[in-house]
């Protein structure tokens, strides 16, 4: 299957090592704000030294570029802010209640159903580019038994979800929370949303 690209800026690869590497290596050519999607990561990474497992075609592997305006360095904890925030406002839509555990996981009740990874270039003390890299569990029901505590949307909901179309609505909403960055009190309004829902463990 050959790459395709989508109206609501959102390119599909059948296959890739990484979103986040793809992105990056390709970021020139690409607009604010786009989205890199696969249906299969070969070498997808979480925090650290962690992989990211996903069965093929179950769930949703993208990265998406944004260039702030004028960000500080000391100030990236927003866009961790308003990455976390579009995700829980995607999965309240789907009637969901989600926490945020320090710093970007998405936990349901003990159950982790997405994570990130956000790697930054800076120029000085500017901020002129993010990938934020998303696995977001969706249509996965089975997991390998060294995963601790996985869960997707078609287990807590019963259904089956197209990945294109939510996709686009997943990144929609966090498309409009990047957006706000910059943007009059935002840094204060979000970081105090997001400690509404964060959370660490012991």
């Amino acid at each position: 299957m050959a790459p395709s690209q989508r109206s609501d800026n959102i390119l599909w690869l059948p296959v890739t090592d990484s979103t986040n590497k793809y992105l990056r290596d390709n970021s020139g050519g690409c607009d604010n704000l786009s989205v890199v999607a696969a249906g299969e990561q070969t070498a997808g990474r979480g925090q650290g030294t962690h992989t990211w497992h996903s069965e093929p075609g179950r769930n949703l592997l993208f990265s998406i570029l944004f260039r702030p305006d004028g960000l500080a360095a000391g100030e990236l904890i927003l866009i961790t802010c308003a990455t976390t925030l579009g995700i829980l406002d995607y999965l309240r839509e789907k009637c969901v209640e989600a926490r945020i555990k320090w710093p970007n996981d998405i936990w349901v009740g003990d159950r982790k159903i997405c994570g990130m990874l956000i790697e930054n270039r800076l120029d000085g003390t500017l901020v002129t580019d993010s990938i934020i890299g998303i696995g977001f569990n969706l249509n996965q029901t089975t997991w390998p038994v060294d995963l601790p505590n996985p869960v997707s949307l078609k287990e807590l909901t019963g259904r089956t979800y197209d990945l294109h179309e939510e996709l686009a609505c997943l990144a929609e909403k966090i498309r409009r929370r990047l957006a706000c960055i910059g943007t009059d009190n935002s840094g204060s309004e979000l970081q105090e949303e997001f400690g509404k829902y964060v959370f660490r463990l012991p």
